[in-house]
């Protein structure tokens, strides 16, 4: 999976690179605006996978933007999926331009429970009050939660201008949202029939911060 797979078949990290800058510079011929173009490496647990992938990317761009002779202005960031990331976030941040907390995933990591099995046994957690709620709904402040918030801080301690966001259902969870909110994230993301509820909560949020 993500980086993993892209170092261990570097020619899929450059694939998936060269259809990312090429449409983009499809995209920067036909618009007036200057394009703004973030790449994703998900599941990297180190600065030295970053620095991997982003090698190639950064080689494939080079060769794309010179042939094509149209100037492409780009982000490399990283998507904080497991509990060493967020640990490790200050190392991560001097290879990172910007992160996105993958909060589906960073809940499976944390907590060693996969969210297609959980149905089989979340009741029964939840009546015995190990569970106060499903966690890949709403965060698990505590645990994860306590994990990007440590993440957002090395992370912004090491850069103060990386880019801090979150990707995943919690992202469309108005108790979820407020917490990022408290952390300081930049975004939320969810899935679209999610959205009109999030941005309602990230309205509350704010102003009841304000």
């Amino acid at each position: 999976r993500g980086c993993r797979l892209a170092i261990s078949y570097p020619e899929i990290c450059e694939m998936q690179a060269r259809a990312i800058i090429e449409a983009a510079v499809n995209v920067q011929r036909k618009i007036e605006d200057e394009l703004k173009v973030e790449i994703m490496i998900p599941l990297a647990s180190t600065s030295a996978e970053i620095d991997f992938c982003k090698d190639i990317i950064n080689s494939v761009a080079a060769s794309i933007i010179k042939k094509s002779k149209i100037n492409l202005n780009y982000l490399v960031g990283t998507m904080i999926e497991l509990p060493r990331a967020a640990l490790c976030a200050e190392e991560m941040a001097s290879s990172a331009d910007f992160f996105s907390f993958g909060t589906n995933d960073l809940t499976q990591t944390t907590l060693g429970i996969s969210r297609d099995d959980i149905g089989s046994f979340l009741n029964r957690y939840m009546d015995a009050g190990i569970f106060s709620h499903d966690p890949f709904v709403s965060i698990d402040k505590e645990g994860v939660g306590s994990l990007v918030k440590l993440g957002a801080t090395k992370g912004r301690h090491k850069n103060k201008n990386l880019k801090l966001g979150i990707c995943g259902e919690h992202g469309g969870d108005p108790d979820s949202i407020d917490f990022f909110e408290e952390v300081g994230l930049d975004y939320v993301s969810a899935s679209p029939f999610r959205i009109p509820i999030a941005r309602l909560a990230a309205a509350h949020s704010k102003i009841r911060r304000n």
